[in-house]
Formats: structure tokens, C-alpha cells, sequence
């Protein structure tokens, strides 16, 4: 295996890079100077594998059709099984132009116009904008900060439901924070759906970027009772830094559900991208090394720049435990959210993605993308330190 360079700069700026080359339009911010810590991509180039599969197509010249699966599927299976203890069956597995896509299919699939979807909020602010846009409501559950550590309130969340509820759309891991929920809160989300029959959609495109002392189960493991109304939703493409491959996996064991999701992946005419399939099966077959050592990298990462945030008066980081999105809180420094933003973009001149985006209990936060070289890292918190100095 070629070893990974993760601190090696790659300039990304002029590429069509959405994380660089929209930062002046969206945060008046000379891409040469500012810092990009939003767009939830990594900085990094992905298993050496990958990028050789690529060649090869390349090098092929012709550009056609993507034929038969079976490989391409046996690499998912092999990696669930693998990497989670999950025994998936390939015909179980859908592949849609990512989790985004896969997600408005299943709201489409499974939902009526005027239904209200669930959310534990703060939460991944693509699922509220695709919600919304398929005229279907949202009942915002927002999870509880208990000593910097989200928690569901489910007992809140059953007194505010109206019964026009059919659907709650999960986050496991939880993007932002990066909570692993224990499989004792997974149990209390599956028997809160068989109660209220609600189809759960469980997004766990993150479950690969896991830190040491946590353990992420695949929710499939968690109750046989809740297969009937559950979809999962997974991707190389975070793992692995393939998000320009929009290739994304929807399993779904059930085969009543199944039915109903393929009629709509056809009136859809969804069919894979032949560039997204080749990186995914490239990725879980050869990706195993290169994953571990970017795990070890990001967790120096993670205390590099939590180290710092928390020992600016007033900041307060919440302790990854997957992912590479930190969630850092902002409210101890008695500003409003304007005065707090202007620090981090005028003074740090770093880019984030802004907290109420994510939905109720945002309010005072902001998204750092930690998935970067480690001398970015430590730039990215001297320059945060020098625009709270007034306060230490």
C-alpha cells in the first residue's frame, strides 16, 4: 500500500472546488487567504487504488454504460460484513446519485404531500431543504445538551406529535456533533417508530469515520421488529473523500418497502454513474489501510483543535466521537450570532457552515471541518485565538 500523505496541501482553488471556489461569492473571502472549513469534504486525495481505477478508465477512452453489478455489490457486502458485522444480501442494495438523492427518494417513496417528517435537530441541514421542497412538514425534536453531550428527548418528542407523522429521518453517527448513539438509544428510536409506525430512514453515510472507545452499530442489528419500516442509507463517499462521485447506497431488507422504492427509483429513471460505482468497488475492496490511518490522523486533529477552541474564553468545542464536523458553541461569549460569525470570517477569515441552518438548538454554533493537514489545523485555531484575544 502506498502511504498516505495527509499533510500534504493540495490547492483545490480554480478546480471547481465548491469548498474554495465559491468563498468569495458566499463569504467575501479571498480564497488564497481564507481558510474553507464548511463544504463536508476532505483535503485530502483518497486510497491509491482509487485514483489508479480512475487512470485506467481513463486510459480505456470510452466512457459507456456501467453493465453488470455483481462485483460492484459484492464489495458493499463484503465491507458491511467486514467493517460492521452487517449480512447484507445484494439484492437488497439500491444505488442512487448519493444520500442526498437517496433521501428525497425516500421521502417521494414513502411519504404524502402535507406528512411531517421528524428531525433530531440540530441536524444535517440538507434534509430539512429537501423535505421542504417536496412540500412535506417537519417536526424539529431538538436534542438535549447534557454536559456537552447530545441526548433524545423521545418522551418530549411524543407530546408534540399531531399524527400526521409518518416518517422520521435518522443521523447515525450524528452530523454535527458526531455522536455514536449506544445501542440503548437506537432500541428507544426503533420502538418509538414500531409505536407510532413511523418508516425510519436511518443515514449512516459517516459510520466508517468512528473514533478509538466508540462503536458504532448498523441499526439493522438492533431489532428484527423494526426491518419492516426500515431503510439505511450508506456511502464510500465520505469515507473515503468521493463526495464528486454521488454514489450512494440504499438497503432496504424489507421487500414490501423495497417495492415501493424501486417503482419510484424507476419513475425516476435513476440509473448509477459509472465513475461513482468503479471508485465505490476500488475504495471497499483496497481502502482498508489508508481508512485506519486517516482515522489516526483525524484524531490528532480532533485534539489539536479542540485543545485549542476550549482554551478561548467563552468557546466550547463538543468532543467529537465520529466524524470530521466540529460543533463549536459560541454562546459563553455573551455576543449576538452576528458579532460571533464576523470574528470567525472577518477577522479568522475562516469559512464555516452557520448553526441555525441545522435546525432548532443551532442557534450559537457553528460547523468547523476538521478533515485537513494538521498545519491548517493548528493555523485555523491561532488565527481563532487572535480573533477572541480580547477575552482570554
Amino acid at each position: 500500500m502506498t502511504i498516505p500523505n495527509f499533510d500534504e496541501k493540495i490547492d483545490r482553488i480554480g478546480t471547481n472546488a465548491a469548498k474554495w471556489d465559491a468563498l468569495e461569492s458566499m463569504y467575501k473571502m479571498d480564497p488564497n487567504d481564507g481558510i474553507a472549513m464548511w463544504v463536508a469534504d476532505m483535503e485530502f486525495k483518497p486510497p491509491q487504488a482509487v485514483l489508479s481505477k480512475l487512470k485506467d478508465m481513463v486510459d480505456h477512452g470510452v466512457f459507456g454504460y456501467y453493465g453488470d453489478q455483481t462485483s460492484y455489490l459484492q464489495s458493499i457486502t463484503n465491507w458491511m460484513q467486514r467493517r460492521h458485522g452487517w449480512t447484507v444480501d445484494p439484492s437488497w442494495i439500491f444505488t442512487t446519485h448519493g444520500l442526498v438523492n437517496g433521501t428525497a427518494l425516500c421521502v417521494q417513496t414513502y411519504s404524502q404531500p402535507d406528512d411531517n417528517i421528524i428531525l433530531f435537530t440540530p441536524v444535517y441541514h440538507a434534509f430539512a431543504k429537501i423535505i421542504k421542497a417536496n412540500n412535506r412538514g417537519i417536526l424539529e425534536s431538538p436534542l438535549v445538551n447534557n454536559n456537552g453531550r447530545y441526548e433524545m428527548d423521545l418522551d418530549a418528542l411524543e407530546s408534540q406529535l399531531t399524527g400526521k407523522e409518518t416518517m422520521l429521518v435518522f443521523c447515525s453517527p450524528h452530523n454535527p456533533c458526531g455522536r455514536v448513539w449506544t445501542k440503548e438509544e437506537l432500541k428507544s428510536v426503533c420502538d418509538f417508530c414500531i409505536k407510532h409506525k413511523l418508516i425510519l430512514v436511518s443515514d449512516e453515510i459517516h459510520h466508517d469515520l468512528v473514533f478509538s472507545g466508540h462503536k458504532h452499530t448498523a441499526m439493522p442489528l438492533i431489532s428484527k421488529d423494526i426491518k419492516p419500516q426500515l431503510v439505511m442509507m450508506t456511502a464510500a463517499t465520505k469515507t473515503f473523500n468521493m463526495a464528486g462521485g454521488h454514489s450512494g447506497n440504499v438497503i432496504i431488507e424489507d421487500p414490501n418497502l423495497r417495492g415501493k422504492f424501486a417503482a419510484t427509483m424507476m419513475a425516476g429513471g435513476v440509473s448509477p454513474n459509472s465513475f461513482g460505482i468503479s471508485m465505490t468497488e476500488a475504495a471497499y475492496n483496497n481502502g482498508e489501510e489508508w481508512l485506519d490511518q486517516l482515522l489516526a490522523y483525524l484524531e490528532g486533529n480532533r485534539r489539536v483543535f479542540d485543545d485549542g477552541i476550549n482554551s478561548i474564553p467563552g468557546l466550547k468545542s463538543m468532543k467529537l466521537e465520529a466524524t470530521y464536523l466540529a460543533w463549536v458553541d459560541f454562546s459563553d461569549t455573551g455576543m449576538t450570532r452576528q458579532e460571533f460569525t464576523d470574528r470567525v470570517e472577518k477577522n479568522a477569515r475562516i469559512a464555516t457552515n452557520y448553526g441555525p441552518s441545522f435546525g432548532a438548538g443551532g442557534e450559537t454554533y457553528l460547523r468547523f471541518n476538521i478533515a485537513c493537514s494538521r498545519s491548517e489545523i493548528e493555523n485555523a485555531v491561532a488565527r481563532l485565538k487572535e480573533a477572541f484575544s480580547d477575552l482570554q
